[in-house]
């Protein structure tokens, strides 16, 4: 028999779980998590677990790739050490 296929998770159709006892600050943490990223309890749940359960593992090239690309999209102008003391001095006033 063939398993039921559903459109947006194919044959792996989500399981349920319950969890009881969580301490009351977990409980706080997760529900402000939840609603910094605007997900629900539950969905904010499933990211921490898959975070933790099915971390991504990158290569060195893909992560020199990445690394490159986000200093290609920086502003092409060079900063000097006098200018770097400017705005940090700017920032403390």
């Amino acid at each position: 028999m063939q398993p039921y296929r559903n459109r947006r998770y194919g044959a792996n159709m989500p399981t349920t779980l319950t969890l009881k006892n969580i301490p009351a600050e977990l409980y706080e943490q997760l529900k402000a998590s939840a609603e910094t990223h605007r997900r629900s309890l539950n969905s904010e749940a499933i990211v921490c677990l898959e975070s933790v359960l099915l971390p991504r593992h990158f290569t060195v090239s893909d992560r020199l790739a990445r690394a490159r690309a986000l200093r290609a999209a920086l502003p092409k102008r060079k900063f000097q050490a006098k200018d770097i003391s400017a705005y940090k001095q700017e920032g403390r006033q």
